[in-house]
């Protein structure tokens, strides 16, 4: 048994003992001294300790402990729970793509279907496919329903449009993720409890301190176990529904024959072929400055010596065959 471990055990033991001869002298109890406070975090009391609060006599709260989580610690320091039933925690979501003469209309259905079901719109989008035209052909949006009525929701949604396009439905089970959440939490907050009990009986200040940050880190691991929890519970609890109406036009548009394709073709090699003569005139452009303010007088320059010295040549060889006559 390791010194905090012991330090525990008596604590422990002391606030029975108290609790039983109705708040004797607290003078028999056992002094806390100096602790290795670094090693609460990882180390916990034996498996014969239990975390119990008790209603008369040490100062108790006046609370059944019947009412209190039996929580007891393993001599590994994780919470040995009894296995307690929970409901399957399910994340189901849908993406629908449906067709419709009237994209509008159909968005409106979908928002008042989301309304009636107890849900919420949370994203729409209008955009239309031709600038040229004010009409919007295409609409995308999301809606969040409970998950009891998601199958309700999907059903009226895909009778809104004339024609449902694709349809995906997933589901994610996060229950075996949810029970550890619930299982850390649950040590977590016995932990805090822990720590709580030794800070109340510090001998000095440096070891409250010492107590009191590795509560903190405590609280902080707590409060993140807690908020991903709250994210599953959210999750399982409301559905997500993507839904993108579109006209015939703009799928048949979307969906082009070889002609049409061919045609885009020739297109995009012209405007290839054009861009590429547009940036070789750019380039011939951005080079003219260069050729006739440095290239064009080095070249002139390199010409007059080069007729120069061919002139000197000329007339050394002029004078050598006169010399040998």
């Amino acid at each position: 048994m390791n010194k905090l471990s012991a330090i525990v055990f008596f604590a422990v033991s002391g606030l029975l003992l108290s609790g039983c001869v109705g708040g004797g002298d607290r003078a028999a109890e056992p002094a806390f001294g100096k602790y290795d406070v670094a090693s609460a975090s990882n180390t916990s009391a034996p498996s014969s300790t239990q975390l119990q609060r008790s209603s008369d006599g040490g100062g108790g709260d006046g609370k059944d402990q019947s009412e209190e989580p039996n929580l007891t610690l393993d001599g590994s320091g994780r919470v040995a729970q009894h296995a307690v039933p929970s409901e399957r925690k399910i994340i189901r979501n849908a993406d629908l793509s449906l067709e419709s003469e009237t994209p509008e209309e159909v968005q409106n259905k979908i928002a008042a279907i989301a309304e009636s079901k107890g849900g919420f719109v949370i994203e729409s989008q209008q955009r239309t496919s031709d600038s040229r035209s004010a009409k919007r052909d295409t609409v995308t949006m999301s809606v969040r329903v409970p998950a009891e009525k998601f199958a309700e929701a999907v059903d009226e949604i895909r009778k809104t449009a004339g024609r449902v396009l694709v349809e995906t439905v997933k589901g994610q089970d996060v229950t075996e993720e949810f029970i550890d959440i619930e299982a850390r939490l649950a040590a977590k907050k016995a932990l805090e409890a822990q720590f709580i009990e030794i800070m109340k009986r510090a001998n000095s200040v440096e070891d409250a301190l010492n107590v009191q940050r590795q509560l903190s880190d405590v609280r902080a691991e707590i409060e993140k176990i807690e908020g991903r929890k709250r994210f599953l519970q959210d999750q399982a609890s409301l559905s997500t529904i993507n839904i993108t109406i579109q006209t015939p036009a703009v799928i048949s548009a979307n969906s082009a024959g070889f002609f049409t394709k061919l045609t885009e073709s020739i297109n995009d090699g012209l405007d290839g072929a054009t861009s590429f003569v547009l940036g070789l005139v750019t380039i011939i452009i951005a080079t003219l400055p260069f050729l006739l303010f440095i290239v064009l007088p080095i070249f002139l320059v390199l010409r007059y010596l080069w007729k120069r010295f061919q002139r000197q040549t000329q007339a050394m060889e002029t004078e050598k065959e006169i010399f040998d006559e």
